[in-house]
């Protein structure tokens, strides 16, 4: 009669009397299940899946066993007296507490009206090549214009706003120039010169307003030198520092300048010649001036201020308080 063999990874059934040395091919040690491989403990090949781990060919040759080995026994606790009892034979450690250090402590907000630092402009070699490129059109550009005449060509149109008259000759100089000082606005829908406020939704009714101001002819448009004007900007933050890019082409550096204190930052560039960018920053965090620096290349400017501590910043600029919003309102509606 056979019996089943109850070896690891044999569990096939043999004849007793033919039970020899070789008979049997087996694993002598333990399954072992580790990081996801499955093996045995007695050889060294691995594998991930269960059903190839089950036909793992035994390492070792033997006898067939039809012992079955015991199960293992569980205790059963039936009593209170029984659980104190299991409780006592548990190995006991002393307990440690082990204390996390204390929080760095905030470092108290710098007042605002600390002396101001110019930060150091660093030129990149991308925006020196440009404004070479520049000075040398703007050399040929003034050559051009010191051959052209300052004589005032006929036809040529006044430059005030709402004069529609143009020159005809030295008599044009001498005639009055009925136009509009202010300048054109357009609003929901509405058009209106600032300097008169006759507002109208038809925009030729509005070119065909006379003027509310009298004066001389203007011929040749005057320079109007630096023109304030808004200029695209972001932020963007690391654990140790705040980055401010303005994205402004061709800017100035001898004409530029960054000044910062540990709380407030004053931006004054000029790019593009004529074009000037103001923005004065009340910052969220504290900022390390002496680390802080302005790289200047051919499309943009940024501004690196190193952080005084390492935290993340909820916003770029400190919030307004609501009782100094409100008495901002309230001074705007008495104005």
């Amino acid at each position: 009669m056979s019996q089943l063999c109850y070896n690891r990874g044999c569990g096939q059934r043999f004849d007793p009397s033919a039970n020899t040395e070789d008979s049997c091919t087996y694993h002598p040690g333990v399954p072992v299940f580790h990081d996801a491989l499955k093996g045995w403990s007695c050889c060294r090949r691995r594998t991930t899946d269960f059903s190839d781990f089950l036909s793992i060919v035994g390492c070792t040759k033997g006898l067939h066993n039809s012992e079955k080995p015991p199960e293992p026994v569980k205790p059963e606790v039936k009593t209170t007296s029984e659980r104190k009892e299991l409780a006592e034979l548990k190995p006991k450690f002393q307990e440690h507490i082990i204390r996390a250090p204390k929080p760095v402590e905030t470092i108290k907000r710098p007042s605002p009206d600390e002396p101001m630092t110019s930060l150091q402009l660093k030129v990149s070699a991308s925006l020196k090549q440009a404004l070479d490129k520049l000075k040398l059109s703007a050399e040929n550009e003034e050559e051009k214009k010191e051959e052209d005449s300052d004589e005032i060509k006929i036809g040529t149109s006044c430059k005030n706003g709402g004069c529609l008259k143009t020159f005809e000759g030295p008599q044009s100089t001498e005639e009055i120039c009925i136009y509009h000082s202010g300048v054109p606005i357009f609003h929901e829908g509405m058009k209106y010169w600032s300097c008169c406020k006759r507002k109208t939704s038809d925009f030729n009714t509005f070119l065909s307003q006379e003027g509310c101001t009298t004066g001389t002819h203007m011929w040749t448009k005057k320079d109007a030198g630096k023109k304030v004007v808004p200029c695209r900007h972001d932020w963007h933050q690391t654990g140790g520092e705040v980055t401010i890019s303005i994205y402004a082409k061709n800017s100035l550096p001898e004409l530029s300048h960054v000044e910062a204190n540990s709380t407030m930052l004053n931006i004054h560039i000029i790019f593009e010649g004529d074009k000037e960018f103001d923005r004065s920053v009340k910052l969220w965090g504290v900022i390390d001036v002496k680390r802080s620096y302005v790289n200047m290349t051919a499309t943009k400017i940024e501004l690196t201020m190193r952080k005084a501590e390492p935290m993340l910043w909820a916003n770029l600029e400190l919030p307004i308080p609501k009782t100094q919003l409100k008495q901002n309102e309230d001074i705007a509606d008495q104005e």
